[in-house]
């Protein structure tokens, strides 16, 4: 015998569907809700990267007004960047630095961090502590004594102290290195070990091909940070124009159009473009590698 008669259960079934109605409404309102945010945030960041771009391509005198359109495209002003100064010059040192140093700083940190990682010795956490110690220590402290070294050996001005401590690790990508390395499973290299592989065919053959994410992350982030430095290459290569960067070639270009909203947006435009292509190509491996350091395999 049924516990509730037609009519309730015509109440129970009308009172469940305006339920399952009230909570569709409500998801919907808050996906709204979200998406309207993220998309307002979304244009707080990208509105500098437009105005730079659109003021680009104006005349000098439309960029003076508030314009948000060029009317018409000045295309021209992207030709005029390299006959005005030695752009391409520039451009070429900064990616020459930055492959250099990026290349270096890849070579040089797998070692020490498949060491502190898939090796077990004495003082391996003492190292490695007294590595991360070096990250408390700001670049200021030690730029005049460096700067001395730098002056003695005749590198300046050269490339050489822009490129050559690359070649020596940084205490971070030996960090971020170490900890993907960790994550790993020690099952895959005690059986390369008792098939007889040697522990640097070990870290060249398996576990560095296993850690392309962790290695294209410091491999941007240190590509990223030549392209963008300013401090070092003023420290030792400005008596050299042939040897200017973008940056400093960029500070300079300021200089003499400093009244010239356009050509300084073009040339800001032009800087920014290889690290927005390279990132947005690049951003999948480059998120795996952040996301997925420390986490234990």
């Amino acid at each position: 015998m049924s516990m509730y008669t037609t009519e309730q259960l015509e109440i129970i079934d009308a009172q469940s569907a305006r339920a399952r109605r009230h909570k569709r409404w409500n998801d919907f309102l808050h996906m709204v809700g979200n998406h309207s945010l993220l998309i307002g945030l979304s244009a707080i960041f990208i509105l500098p990267l437009y105005l730079v771009v659109v003021i680009s391509l104006m005349s000098k005198g439309q960029a003076e007004t508030r314009a948000l359109w060029p009317t018409p495209f000045v295309w021209h002003n992207y030709i005029e960047v390299f006959t005005a100064v030695p752009f391409l010059k520039w451009t070429l040192n900064t990616l020459f630095v930055s492959i250099m140093g990026t290349i270096g700083t890849v070579v040089s940190s797998v070692p020490p961090a498949y060491v502190l990682s898939r090796l077990q010795w004495k003082g391996r956490q003492v190292t490695f502590i007294i590595i991360l110690s070096t990250m408390m220590l700001p670049g200021q402290v030690t730029m005049i004594p460096v700067y001395i070294i730098f002056s003695k050996l005749h590198w300046i001005p050269s490339f050489l102290p822009l490129i050559v401590p690359s070649f020596f690790a940084s205490a971070f990508s030996i960090f971020l290195l170490r900890q993907f390395f960790t994550s790993i499973p020690d099952e895959i290299s005690d059986a390369a070990r008792i098939d007889g592989c040697s522990e640097f065919k070990l870290m060249m053959r398996i576990i560095v091909p296993l850690a392309k994410p962790a290695i294209s992350a410091i491999a941007l982030f240190a590509f990223l940070g030549s392209w963008n430095d300013f401090f070092g290459p003023l420290l030792y290569i400005v008596e050299n124009q042939d040897l200017w960067t973008l940056g400093i070639g960029l500070n300079a270009f300021q200089g003499e159009h400093h009244v010239d909203t356009n050509m300084m947006m073009t040339a800001s435009a032009l800087f920014m473009a290889p690290v927005i292509i390279i990132f947005f190509f690049s951003q999948k491996v480059f998120i795996e590698g952040v996301t997925l350091t420390g986490v234990k395999g």
